[in-house]
């Protein structure tokens, strides 16, 4: 396997619209972040990940663009983001940048131009327009964010296709004027300074030559119920490769696309260094083990035998060849914390056990901010408090609709909105916790004089320091980050145990998904493993018996032939 500073690093994503609010509008902004980078670098994070901070109406917080070239006014000035850039360079650290490929606003000046019908108007081919059926809209497809994905506009006399809000007009990928000035938009911002670029929704660029209707989801799938057609599709590959070619191979960078409705051979192909394509991919299919067959909006119980085999097939699929970002959180997914762990007697415990499990694979970690502290969903009685274009729209089509009750669909709400992660960042136990001056665009949750980053970092056994410990391990042992991946214990419904295995050394990871004591036998090795990380204090067990308490976390070193480590417990 090739090795690489991008996937030895440790990714931290910052959304930057929730994360420290400088000039006292409830808004986070770039200054904000310029504030804390001595708070990630203490953490020992290597990559910066930055939410979108183009111009934009924020119908979607940023990822409708209305100008790739400007910064949006709430963040601050281009000034602004060149200082950050520079900071976070002077301190040994990378900027990621979210590149949105797949729309733009509809207030973008390429798509107001392309309203305008007739053959000479080259921008009327940057966008989908179509006049539609017997005065109907094109197709029944439907928008990932509900309702349909088409909308029809007066002055430009048809409908236009929109596949997330009806305010992010799609583009047309297979318009190659079109592609240059996305080519151009890229190479401008990696001339700034830009190390790497998060590529949203990328797997959707090409789209069917012919509008047909779609057939319902089936309940495995996690796209909308035109997204099965549209994911992956014919011509995908050769887009990326043209893109390698423009921009990625142009530069010392690399690349994550996040990417639902892919499979782990599907992501293969993305990511195999021999084809020239992405570097590296995120993928949905572990994250929706608790959807129902109605989707992402209906929740299962959590099944853990599901998520190993899920875990398991694109470790040992992209083994040695591809590469995966590793998360439980980010922008999109509520916290995992209270989603599948326990956030009031077990929170600490929980949070630690995700982060050891998640973080010990192969693939490049991912924190999400307020992760490292144990942050939790949140619960607002008032649909008025959520800001979420999506969860608004859930609602209003739920409930004067489909005739659902307020109560009914708050409980969906509750447990699966984007919202639950885009909360203030909970610096202290101060008003507003630490993150404005001002009333915050979205309410703070309630427990942050609890929860907070002061509280961390002045307790010892905090889930803060225990994230920073999982970095340092990363950083001392390769086996972590180049190690093959072996599944142990793959039938047992409340225990993920696997091992990494480099030379001589063999890492062993032991993870408790449950509340409930849990007693397990693992094969001893030929020398004794020194335990080198618990969510718990040091117990000295022998790997054939090991006796696990509620959310428990052990990380074991094993070097054959060799002395035994000294243990590193916190």
């Amino acid at each position: 396997m090739t090795r690489t500073w991008w996937k030895e690093a440790v990714i931290y994503q910052v959304y930057p619209r929730s994360f420290r609010d400088s000039d006292g509008d409830g808004i986070g902004d770039l200054k904000g972040i310029e504030e804390k980078l001595d708070y990630l670098k203490e953490l020992g994070v290597d990559v910066i990940w930055l939410g979108p901070v183009y111009k934009s109406p924020n119908d979607d917080y940023g990822y409708d663009v209305s100008d790739y070239y400007q910064i949006m006014d709430e963040f601050g000035s281009m000034e602004d983001w060149t200082s950050l850039c520079s900071e976070i360079h002077r301190r040994g650290m990378k900027i990621m940048m979210d590149i949105i490929l797949n729309h733009t606003s509809d207030e973008h000046a390429w798509f107001q131009a392309s309203k305008a019908p007739g053959d000479n108007n080259k921008y009327r081919d940057y966008y989908f327009w179509n006049e539609g059926r017997s005065g109907g809209e094109p197709n029944n497809w439907e928008s990932f964010f509900g309702g349909s994905a088409w909308k029809h506009d007066e002055e430009a006399r048809a409908y236009y296709l929109h596949l997330f809000s009806a305010k992010q007009p799609d583009l047309n990928w297979s318009n190659q004027a079109l592609r240059q000035e996305m080519y151009s938009m890229m190479r401008f911002w990696l001339e700034k300074g830009v190390d790497a670029f998060r590529l949203d929704a990328v797997n959707l660029l090409v789209k069917p030559g012919e509008w047909q209707d779609a057939e319902p989801a089936g309940p495995d799938q996690c796209l909308a119920p035109c997204g099965h057609l549209i994911a992956n599709g014919d011509g995908i590959h050769d887009i990326f490769q043209e893109m390698n070619d423009e921009v990625f191979s142009r530069y010392p960078m690399f690349t994550v696309a996040e990417m639902a409705g892919v499979s782990a051979e599907e992501g293969l192909l993305y990511t195999d260094a021999a084809r020239k394509e992405l570097d590296s991919i995120i993928y949905f299919e572990h994250m929706d083990v608790d959807n129902g067959p109605g989707g992402r909006w209906e929740t299962i119980p959590f099944s853990l035998p599901a998520f190993k085999q899920i875990i398991t097939r694109w470790q040992l699929t992209l083994q040695g060849k591809g590469w995966i970002g590793l998360y439980l959180n980010n922008h999109d997914q509520p916290r995992v914390v209270s989603r599948w762990g326990n956030d009031t007697r077990y929170r600490v415990e929980s949070a630690k056990m995700f982060a050891t499990c998640i973080q010990m694979l192969q693939g490049s970690p991912y924190i999400y901010q307020g992760e490292e502290i144990g942050m939790t969903n949140i619960w607002f009685d008032n649909i008025q408090d959520y800001r979420d274009v999506e969860t608004l729209n859930f609602y209003r089509i739920e409930c004067e609709i489909n005739g659902r009750s307020h109560d009914e669909v708050m409980q969906d709400i509750y447990h699966k909105s984007r919202d639950n992660a885009r909360t203030p960042m909970q610096w202290d136990d101060s008003a507003n916790a630490g993150f404005s001056e001002a009333t915050p665009w979205i309410n703070v949750n309630p427990n942050y004089r609890e929860i907070n980053v002061a509280n961390a970092l002045a307790d010892p056994s905090s889930v803060w320091h225990y994230y920073r410990e999982l970095i340092r391990l990363r950083k001392r042992h390769e086996v972590i980050v180049y190690g093959e991946y072996k599944p142990l214990l793959e039938e047992h419904p409340d225990v993920f145990a696997y091992q990494r295995t480099l030379g001589d050394e063999i890492l062993i990871v032991v993870t408790n998904f449950s509340a409930d004591e849990q007693t397990v036998a693992l094969d001893a090795p030929p020398t004794k493993p020194a335990l080198l990380l618990s969510n718990y204090p040091a117990a000295e067990e022998p790997l054939d018996s090991q006796h696990l308490r509620p959310f428990e976390a052990r990380i074991y070193l094993i070097r054959s032939g060799a002395g035994q480590s000294e243990s590193e417990t916190i």
